[in-house]
């Protein structure tokens, strides 16, 4: 079985760049911490895994941007400015200062917290989910195979691109390990090689393989931007808008993919309106779905846009949540009926795809992993979502910002 841990600073989601651009323009003083969940806590790690994991860690500390990443990010990603560069030239990962993980050996439970300013902690989420992943499958579930996958990614890309999807690999939080994903893509690319069909493999949004691969990387924005910025501003009426906006401001007409359900797509719509050319609605190209029941979403966006004047066929819908090929092709399909573009971000079920060795016919579970926002400037920061009673965050927070905004409690 083949790992290797992070080896480049870039070997990350691109969102995490972009958002980089944006805090040091808007909030470059702002001070965060995040939180480490397992959503799967009956897979925990064991004292081995911990062991490899904090060393893991540790040995971010070497990471700095090269001279010939940074020459392919000036090339490939224009958006990126002179601001960033300067930064990335000082910058260091400190997990000593930065990250605090604490590990019982009776329950098992892991606890991380990262904290500092977001400008120096915003890329510590990528690489620390991928290293627990990676930890979790070399030292407790180790009943399982690289052999295939890159036959079984071709496959996917193939049906994939004879269906007409357009689609990413949106893997790298949830891989199994570094190889995985690097194959997986291998698999991909042979797949747009060889398949002349209607869809198109996009590229990734790991910048570390964009690169490796000459692929389009791909991303926008996170959810961690909105919950930002709502923190900070204590305005959760109006946090949608002003993140939106001062996304604008920082891209201009570049990485215009709004994420709409931080507080719930239902509140995101109250402020993407289109009563003038600038307003949200008419700028952003379209919106990313990551949460909910998706044909609703198809629905309510198509209508929303319609009851704007604008046509929904000039836009798009990202769809990021829980994808397979099945469901991929099965929207692709919905959204294509009711007259609006879509593509795909498929994550988990490309990089961490496997089946145990010793019962073939039973899947190697991933881990369901998150580090999240967790606050801003001293305010909780917390999110809704469109599962509206799956939140994120301190519970009394959770509570005062539903009842900000209208949002049901039970």
């Amino acid at each position: 079985m083949t790992t290797q841990a992070v080896t480049s600073i870039l070997d990350t989601d691109l969102y995490k760049l972009t958002m980089l651009q944006a805090v040091l323009e808007h909030y470059p003083t702002a001070e965060v911490s995040y939180v480490y969940t397992n959503r799967s806590p009956e897979m925990a790690l064991n004292e081995e895994a911990v062991a490899w994991l904090k060393n893991g860690i540790y040995n971010l500390k070497n990471l700095r941007l090269l001279p010939e990443e940074e020459a392919w990010l000036r090339q490939r990603c224009p958006y990126l400015k002179d601001s960033f560069y300067e930064f990335m030239h000082s910058y260091a990962f400190e997990p000593k200062n930065v990250v605090s993980l604490e590990y019982d050996r009776d329950t098992k439970d892991l606890a991380i917290t990262i904290k500092g300013l977001w400008k120096d902690t915003i890329f510590y989420e990528i690489p620390l989910l991928a290293l627990v992943s990676e930890a979790y499958f070399k030292f407790v579930d180790k009943d399982w195979s690289s052999e295939g996958q890159f036959e079984k990614a071709y496959e996917k890309g193939k049906r994939l691109i004879n269906a007409g999807c357009y689609f990413t690999d949106f893997g790298s939080r949830r891989r199994r390990d570094h190889h995985a994903q690097d194959v997986m893509l291998q698999g991909l690319i042979k797949a747009q090689q060889d398949v002349e069909g209607p869809g198109r493999f996009l590229g990734t949004s790991n910048v570390h393989f964009a690169q490796k691969y000459d692929l389009e990387v791909s991303g926008t924005v996170a959810h961690e931007w909105y919950m930002g910025v709502a923190a900070i501003t204590k305005n959760y009426a109006d946090a949608n808008r002003i993140a939106s906006e001062k996304w604008v401001q920082t891209f201009g007409k570049s990485l215009l993919i709004a994420l709409t359900d931080t507080f719930s797509t239902d509140v995101f719509l109250r402020n993407f309106t289109a009563n003038t050319p600038d307003d949200l609605a008419c700028v952003f190209h379209g919106v990313r779905q990551d949460s909910g029941v998706a044909e609703e979403y198809i629905e309510k966006i198509v209508n929303h846009y319609q009851s704007l004047g604008i046509d929904p066929s000039t836009k798009m819908i990202v769809h990021s949540d829980a994808l397979n090929v099945d469901r991929c092709i099965s929207l692709h399909n919905y959204g294509k009926k009711l007259g609006i573009k879509s593509s795909f971000g498929i994550g988990t079920n490309f990089t961490s795809d496997f089946n145990h060795v010793s019962k073939p016919d039973q899947k190697s579970k991933a881990m369901n992993i998150v580090i999240k926002l967790h606050s801003a400037n001293g305010a909780k920061a917390v999110k809704i979502s469109d599962d509206i009673m799956k939140n994120t965050g301190d519970k009394d927070a959770v509570v005062d910002v539903k009842t900000q905004l209208g949002l049901p409690l039970k």
